[in-house]
This record gives structure tokens, sequence and C-alpha cells, in this order.
């Protein structure tokens, strides 16, 4: 009788849970709230969990947040008209520039066009050295999130430098910023062979990092070609140079996003900033304008956070950005006024292009307030501002 007992009671049982809907929803509240409970008490009992349990709903908006973005990313992606003619250049025919620089010295011969963010770090420091040397160029401002205005390329992010050819249909793209700055600064030391010819000498290679993630490298990129022409300064100088360019690059600018968005006060004030001297009143849709602020506000908080931990800043990210800036002006020394000496090389104009990408924002003033950066700043803007480096170009 045991076996028919069993099986009418699990028969009744699947009855309740079938055909009594109120007796099945309370038998199924009772029991994940007993077990649900118990499980949530030993779990939450060690820091660690407790930790991630109260990250939660965070990073619950942060997933939220990513897939509003990607949604709305390609729907914008989906709309656009910006297509690549085929009988024709996509930069001169298809893309809109956001506005154009034009210095009267400029014999390069160059035809230049500067895909960037007008904030980012690595697209200050590339414009940095094109003001300095006097080069004649085009911008075009990319929209971080749907990333429209790079659709013509398989490389998704900025810098890239694009440089017309002779041929109409035809054109040479420069990445990754330290590249394009060996690559500037090599062509002017011999401009016998073209950009195309001298990019050959900064072959790059993909590495992987961690399990899955790919990148490319470029182990010369630090590096100017002289080939026949006489290195300026010493070789002491010139790995002093290519030793401070790579800290800038390693070093200094993953201080700065852990102080720029420091609180969601200060990011969405650092987005706003950027959309004003970026101009993408004029230069996007409104609803792009305000995906782009308020999107990239909360997603940069999150990830200031996981680059501090990642980075090992200290607890008051602040010191970390003071303590950088002095290493730098200790590496200056009271007796040069530049780091290239009574002019800037390619290190300081690195290291003033990624910090004037703050300009505008408060962590930039209480840095100006708490460290001996800023003559040495003022300086280089001065220099910059004036292409007092343009004399190479002027050369026949």
């Amino acid at each position: 009788m045991a076996a028919p007992m069993r099986s009418t009671f699990y028969i009744r049982k699947l009855g309740c849970y079938m055909f009594a809907s109120p007796l099945r929803d309370e038998i199924k509240r009772k029991f994940w709230q007993q077990h649900f409970t118990s499980f949530k008490r030993s779990w939450y009992s060690t820091t660690r969990n407790k930790k991630i349990w109260e990250f939660g709903p965070k990073l619950s908006c942060a997933v939220a947040l990513a897939g509003c973005t990607g949604y709305i990313a390609h729907s914008c992606l989906k709309s656009t008209n910006t297509v690549i003619a085929s009988g024709g250049n996509p930069i001169i025919e298809n893309i809109k520039r956001s506005r154009q620089v034009r210095v009267d010295t400029d014999n390069s011969g160059l035809k230049l066009t500067l895909f960037q963010f007008q904030t980012c770090p690595f697209c200050c420091k590339v414009r940095a050295v094109l003001d300095y040397y006097g080069f004649s160029y085009d911008v075009v401002e990319v929209n971080s999130v749907t990333k429209k205005q790079l659709r013509w390329s398989d490389y998704r992010k900025v810098p890239v430098l694009v440089c017309e050819t002779g041929n109409s249909d035809e054109f040479l793209q420069m990445y990754e910023s330290s590249v394009i700055v060996s690559l500037l600064e090599t062509f002017l030391i011999d401009k016998k062979q073209s950009l195309q010819q001298l990019l050959t000498f900064y072959p790059g290679i993909e590495v992987t990092e961690g399990k899955r993630r790919k990148k490319m490298d470029f182990p010369n990129r630090y590096f100017i070609m002289y080939q026949d022409s006489k290195a300026p300064g010493s070789m002491a100088q010139r790995k002093e140079e290519r030793e401070w360019r790579e800290w800038v690059d390693d070093v200094f600018v993953h201080v700065l996003s852990p102080n720029v968005y420091r609180t969601p006060s200060e990011a969405l004030e650092s987005f706003y900033y950027f959309s004003d001297v970026g101009e993408w009143e004029r230069n996007f849709s409104t609803p792009e304008r305000y995906l782009v602020i308020y999107i990239g506000a909360a997603a940069m908080y999150f990830l200031g956070k996981v680059l501090k931990k990642r980075h090992q800043l200290k607890d008051d990210v602040r010191q970390s950005l003071y303590d950088t800036c002095t290493e730098w002006m200790k590496g200056i020394g009271p007796s040069r006024q530049f780091m290239g000496g009574n002019q800037p090389n390619l290190a300081d104009l690195s290291m003033y292009g990624v910090l004037c990408s703050i300009e505008g924002c408060g962590t930039f003033q209480d840095l100006l307030k708490n460290t001996t950066v800023g003559p040495w700043f003022y300086r280089t803007k001065s220099a910059v501002q004036s292409h007092a480096g343009a004399h190479p170009l002027r050369e026949s």
C-alpha cells in the first residue's frame, strides 16, 4: 500500500499546483522565503560577499545603461547616411568636418584629417604635436557612443589621422597616438620619403592580454627614424625623451579618469565641459548629445573606480595626481624650462596634450593649487599655440 499512497500524495500535490492557483502561490512564496532567507544569511556573512551584495544594484544599473546605450547606438547607426562613396574619397565627400585648422607657414604638402574626441588625452596629444609644428588639418568630432563617423574604418578607436594621397580614391590611415607622433617627427626630419613609406617602420603586432583580449602593439612607437639625418641632441637625451613619453602613456594618463570622474556630480560636470569644448551641440543631434553626456558620465564614473583599483591609486586619488605631476616636474629639474631644454620635445608635448584634456575641469584647478606644474604647462601651451616648432615646415 505504500506505493499507491505515495502516488496519491504526489497526484494531489500536483493538482494543487495545477488547479489551486492561490494555494500554489502561497506554497511557492513560503518555500522561497524560507530558503532564500537562509541562503542570504549564510552567504552575506563574509565581508567579500557582503560587498558584492551591496554593489548589486549599482551593477544592475550599469548593465541597464549599457543595454540602453547599445540599443540607441544601434538605432543611430541604422539611420545614418554616412557611407563610403565607391567613386571617391569618403573623407572628402561624406563626412562632416567639425572645424579646420589652417597655418600659413605649412608647406608640408600633407592633407590631413584628424578623427577625434575633443577631450580624449591621446587625441589632445596628437593635436599638440600638429599645432606645435604648424600642420594644417581638418577635424572630425566622433560621437563617442555611436562612432558613426568611423564606420568607414575597421579601426574604431581614436585618434585616427588620415592623409589623402595623390590618388583620389585612396588615403593613408594612421592610428595609435604615439605612432602618429613619432611618424610626424620622422617625416619632418626627412621629407624625401612619403608618410606611406615611413609608416612601414612602425609595424603592428597582435598580442594577447589575459585569456582572450587581443590588441595591436607597436614596438617602435617611441622611436624616431633618423636614417641618414643627423640625430639632434645626445643619445642620453633621446633616451630620456622616449622614457618620459612612455611614462605619460603608462602611468600619468591612468591617473586622470579616477580624478575627473571621482564622484557622479564631477563626472556629469566634466561631460558638460566636454560638450562645450567639443561643440557637441553643433556637431551632434540633441538626442545624441544628451545620450553621450548622461550615459558617458555614468559609464566613466564606474570605470574610474575600476581604474583606481587596477592601477593601485591612493584612497585620495587627488594625491596620486599630485604625486605624478611632482614626479614630472622633478624630472625636468630647476635648471630647464622644458624636458627638452629651452624648447619642448615630444615628451613635453605628450604630457601637455594629456594634461590639457582636463584643463576646464575642477580637477585641473586643484592641480594648479597643489603642485608647481602650472608655469611649465602655460609655457608649453604658449609654444603650441604659437606654432613655435614650425620652422622645419618652412624649409624648402
